[in-house]
């Protein structure tokens, strides 16, 4: 390492400008210097990791159309690499996600500039995540629409599984789980055919357990998630310390799967709770190394309190538990929307159980005894009716609710019909031995 790339390491923590200007030196050095590529390469990294660390977007952007000289100068596979690695800077910086954005789709017009192809079909890719991320599902579909043509005629099998796999997700985020299912499938079948490496295995087992819990299902979604944890235990947690310049992105990587491993394990929490099963929970931290290691994490400890207040069958303490952990349980989109059902499930349990002692009640009574707003117990008593899950009424006028004894079913009906239609075969049978005479 040169001087001067020393000289701005040291001086990163105590003045990060002159650390970048120092860099900037290196990288933009005149040709005709004594600066090696692998410097200049060395000074772009750093530069780009230290505008990250100062949480500076629009540094980053400049230095990413700033570099494009040098990218030029370098072998395209080592081009691509870089500047792959230079977008995923914006994913450290706290409301960086349309700078990253804006900065994609200006390096994919730079790769089709430099006919790139294979750098321009990996950038679109990773632009489809980031539309997915911001919620730009019109604009995802129509990118993804368009790989899947392209990789479709390469017959790129791999990068068919990663645009089926993404393809999934933006479904489901638009809850059309048919479509999502189907893409899924796609992803699964291209993947068959191949090697697929562990982190992806690991992804589409993912996403077909959150695909069950939907529907549900979350016995078989148990199975995914399980199944997602032991995939990826190996590059969570290598063997041996990581040394070297790789060291710094050997060590995100394995946040990054720490962080799928948290999100499987999770929704192996969740399930046990949607499966009226909150007692297995504390075998599950037992169940090995990678599952005890997230006892403590917050969105774990938030589950446990919500699977708490379920089995005593509290809503007062399921309310406290999504208050106190309100963005725990906010953030994850289907752990949010499960817990919804449960809430929904849990005050019908706890009304029904109010309520059974009486055949006429005050609203407000109940609303007294639940703890909850009158207009909201009302909603929901009325939501039951509609749902025949409760025989009555809502007497408004007096603001009482009247209970009727449920209605036995009186089967004559069905079973008379049932008898005149097998009469009917039985006299069809007869009138076509009779025609064969």
């Amino acid at each position: 390492m040169s001087t001067q790339l020393e000289q701005a390491c040291n001086a990163e923590k105590e003045s990060p400008q002159q650390a970048a200007e120092i860099y900037k030196s290196v990288l933009f050095a005149d040709k005709a210097s004594s600066v090696s590529a692998a410097e200049r390469e060395t000074a772009l990294l750093s530069l780009a990791a230290l505008f990250e660390r100062m949480q500076d977007a629009d540094a980053l952007t400049g230095l990413i159309n700033s570099s494009q000289g040098f990218l030029i100068s370098v072998p395209r596979a080592k081009s691509s690499k870089l500047v792959r690695v230079l977008v995923d800077r914006f994913s450290g910086i706290h409301g960086g996600l349309q700078p990253q954005i804006n900065t994609c789709q200006g390096m994919i017009e730079w790769s089709k500039s430099e006919n790139r192809e294979y750098l321009r079909q990996a950038l679109e890719t990773r632009l489809v995540s980031l539309y997915l991320d911001n919620h730009m599902y019109t604009d995802a579909l129509g990118l993804i629409s368009k790989l899947l043509t392209e990789f479709k005629k390469l017959d790129d099998k791999m990068q068919l599984v990663e645009v089926h796999l993404l393809e999934s997700r933006v479904f489901m985020a638009l809850k059309n789980l048919p479509k999502s299912r189907a893409a899924l499938t796609s992803a699964r079948t291209a993947a068959n055919s191949i090697y697929t490496p562990p982190p992806l295995q690991a992804q589409l087992d993912l996403q077909s357990g959150i695909l069950h819990s939907e529907e549900g299902d979350f016995k078989t979604a148990y199975s995914y998630f399980l199944e997602t944890m032991e995939g990826i235990s190996v590059y969570a947690s290598p063997k041996g310390p990581t040394t070297g310049e790789a060291s710094s992105d050997i060590a995100a990587a394995r946040v990054n799967f720490e962080q799928q491993q948290l999100e499987a394990f999770a929704y192996m929490v969740l399930c046990k709770i949607m499966t009226q099963q909150p007692d297995e929970i504390p075998a599950l931290f037992a169940s090995g190394k990678t599952a005890s290691k997230f006892r403590d994490h917050q969105v774990i400890i938030a589950l446990q309190a919500v699977a708490k207040a379920q089995k005593q069958r509290s809503l007062a303490d399921f309310e406290k538990a999504l208050s106190v952990h309100r963005n725990e349980l906010q953030s994850d989109e289907t752990i949010r929307g499960h817990l919804a059902a449960l809430y929904d499930t849990l005050l019908e349990q706890n009304l029904a159980r109010l309520i059974e002692p009486y055949s006429r009640v005050e609203i407000a009574h109940v609303s007294k005894l639940i703890g909850l707003p009158i207009r909201v117990v009302e909603n929901k008593l009325s939501q039951m009716i509609l749902d025949r899950v409760l025989y009555g009424i809502l007497d408004q006028g007096n603001g009482c609710l009247v209970i009727f004894p449920e209605p036995k079913t009186d089967s004559t009906y069905e079973t008379t019909f049932e008898t005149m239609k097998s009469l009917g075969n039985v006299v069809d049978s007869l009138y076509s031995k009779a025609a064969t005479l």
